[in-house]
């Protein structure tokens, strides 16, 4: 996977593989090994080397991300090549059926729509579980749910298709 991670207003390349027991990184081009942990909601204990981190992520009321490592706050914006924002500033067409698909291997924790049910744009379609962490998958367009093809508890694996939107 990889992402454009703009932390206070400079823009770093971060890609991420799974490890056996760890994760690799590569930052900007620099390889590390990270060991990474949720131990609270927001809250994530990461060992690169032998040094340990405990990085809070906390959103303003105006929305904005931050993360707070020790006494240090960062503004922070990853951007996924493959977010709802990048598709539709590429000028991908919305109309005709779209598909959720699962963007790294996970588990389905929680189904938060129905088939036949409208949903907005942006709108949470289901939690996946993934990294250790709970992502939102979201609607990629305003519509209605065709079909759900996975079930709460199930895994999936990068690419599967989670949901059709039309």
């Amino acid at each position: 996977m990889t992402y454009d991670v703009v932390v206070d207003g400079k823009t770093h390349r971060l890609e991420l593989s799974r490890g056996e027991n760890t994760w690799q990184c590569l930052i900007d081009g620099e390889a590390m090994e990270v060991d990474a942990a949720l131990t609270a909601r927001d809250v994530l204990s990461v060992l690169v080397g032998n040094k340990a981190y405990e990085i809070k992520r906390e959103r303003s009321l105006r929305g904005e991300l931050h993360m707070v490592i020790g006494s240090a706050r960062y503004a922070v914006d990853v951007q996924d090549p493959r977010s709802l924002r990048t598709r539709r500033a590429a000028g991908q067409s919305e109309e005709g059926p779209q598909k959720l698909t699962a963007a790294m291997p996970g588990k389905i924790i929680r189904i938060m729509v129905n088939e036949k049910d409208e949903v907005e744009a942006g709108q949470a379609v289901l939690v996946m579980e993934a990294m250790k962490m709970q992502n939102e998958m979201k609607a990629p367009k305003t519509g209605r749910v065709q079909k759900i093809l996975t079930a709460e508890g199930s895994t999936v694996n990068a690419g599967d298709t989670l949901a059709v939107i039309e």
